[in-house]
């Protein structure tokens, strides 16, 4: 089952599929543009892995390491489908990062990589955009570039663990301004899901609704005020987000 969170009226709505509409969980059914989309529930820890699909590592040229390349994310970079993104005026290379992010469903805790896959609730889309002026260095991302307010698109559906048939093999896609810029598939990470909760687990408790950004392919290119960039993953459908400029802001 896939469903969303909105605000709409005055209040907050779960949200289904309806064709190209969505439906109300009082049955009012809207198009997508009519309300405010919000990630698909409350987000607990956010944990996100950095240069795990081993081209974009070489992309950016950068040489494996013995352990996943960790760090955490506050709650106030998330933000909906259909949201904005600012873009500061003094940076030089901003770029999108179409991930799949995996929900935890129950608690976890030294759980080893052959029953990993029992802990996940489901899977969304996240756009994980990141400031390279900002970045102190590849093995330790700092505040500025992945805490930004506003910097990490989720959505726009929540969909069921059960209903993805193989999590192995599902292809992301990134467009900016509807030209295809970005292609990968998560058969190519450097470390699994199995593996991600099993490390993770084995240091901290995980805890429904956390979530696990598991990273990005290679193709990621600039993106400037005024662009649409609309990530895709199989079976999640299309996760929309626009970059706006210091002005939209009242920071010009």
């Amino acid at each position: 089952m896939m469903r969303g969170r909105v605000a709409y009226a005055g209040a907050i709505h779960e949200v289904t599929p309806q064709g190209a509409q969505i439906r109300l969980s009082d049955g009012r059914v809207r198009e997508e543009h009519e309300v405010v989309w919000l990630a698909p529930f409350e987000p607990g820890t956010l944990f996100a892995l950095g240069l795990n699909y081993a081209e974009h590592a070489k992309e950016l040229q950068f040489s494996k390491q013995s352990e996943p390349l960790v760090f955490l994310k506050g709650p106030g970079s998330v933000i909906g489908h259909r949201g904005v993104t600012r873009r500061p005026a003094d940076v030089a290379f901003m770029h999108y990062e179409c991930e799949l992010a995996v929900v935890i469903g129950q608690h976890a805790r030294h759980v080893s990589r052959e029953h990993a896959m029992q802990y996940v609730g489901g899977y969304m889309i996240a756009n994980d955009y990141a400031i390279r002026d900002y970045l102190e260095n590849y093995y330790r991302p700092n505040l500025r570039v992945k805490n930004r307010d506003g910097g990490t698109v989720l959505g726009p559906w929540f969909c069921d663990a059960g209903d993805i048939a193989d999590v192995n093999a599902l292809e992301l896609r990134t467009y900016v301004n509807g030209e295809l810029k970005q292609r990968g598939n998560t058969r190519d990470l450097v470390t699994g899901i199995p593996e991600l909760i099993e490390y993770l687990s084995g240091f901290m408790t995980l805890s429904p609704g956390d979530i696990i950004l598991t990273g990005t392919p290679e193709g990621v290119v600039n993106v400037n005020a005024g662009d649409e960039v609309v990530c895709e993953i199989d079976g999640l459908g299309r996760l929309v987000n626009t970059i706006v400029s210091d002005a939209e802001f009242g920071l010009a």
